[in-house]
């Protein structure tokens, strides 16, 4: 077996530069009012206005978090969404290991693992944290659990070697003691609403597959086109 890291920054910057070249075009900070269905197509509006001023041949929904309610907007249907906060600490000072550590997975998630960045950093999480709204601050007081989870298979780790890192929301569709749920991604639908294909449940190891997953969007894509 063997695992590997990527800047997970520069591939975003490089499958930008990718769609750019190829024609499109991204809007940051562009907030979704509604999504109707019009001569076939989808009729958007952004930013609290009631007037469309995008009109889609298709709607690929990958919005994570927003993606059950944006799918809810345009009349199909949706799973539940439930909000898993995962944080993560950095180690402070040199790590003693060159490879990634992985545990038995936990309930929610795969448990606190050690992941290292391209310049060698350790970082412990994430952790499972299951939360009703959006906060990205790290609790100082989950230190102690990562003491605990970390310990499990670095005995060494000294007390004070922990630092409050980032921490990230997972988008989830099952919720706390249900089995986890696979990802979701929902056939194009033509029956009166927008034409979209709908991502649901998008956590990770998403980053890991993004490309698998937009070939097999692209696939049905053209299938449902050429159909």
């Amino acid at each position: 077996p063997s695992t590997g890291i990527i800047d997970s920054h520069a591939l975003m910057l490089s499958l930008l530069g990718d769609a750019e070249a190829a024609g499109a075009s991204l809007a940051f900070g562009a907030c979704v009012s509604s999504i109707a269905a019009y001569e076939g197509a989808a009729a958007i509006a952004f930013d609290g206005d009631d007037e469309p001023v995008l009109k889609a041949r298709l709607v690929v929904n990958c919005a994570g978090l927003d993606a059950p309610a944006l799918a809810n907007a345009a009349g199909a249907p949706a799973p539940k969404a439930y909000l898993a906060k995962g944080s993560y600490y950095s180690l402070q000072g040199r790590s003693p290991f060159s490879r990634l550590i992985y545990p038995v997975p936990e309930p929610g998630g795969l448990g606190v693992h050690l992941t290292l960045d391209l310049a060698g950093a350790a970082r412990f999480g994430p952790d499972v944290e299951w939360v009703e709204t959006r906060d990205f601050d790290v609790d100082p007081a989950r230190a102690d659990g990562f003491y605990e989870s970390v310990r499990r298979y670095w005995p060494d780790l000294r007390d004070g070697a922990l630092v409050p890192a980032y921490s990230g929301i997972r988008p989830k569709i099952s919720g706390p003691g249900e089995a986890n749920a696979d990802f979701v991604i929902s056939p194009l639908q033509e029956d009166g609403r927008p034409p979209m294909i709908n991502l649901f449940g998008i956590e990770s190891p998403g980053l890991t597959s993004c490309l698998a997953i937009a070939q097999e969007v692209l696939q049905m894509v053209q299938g449902g086109f050429d159909a």
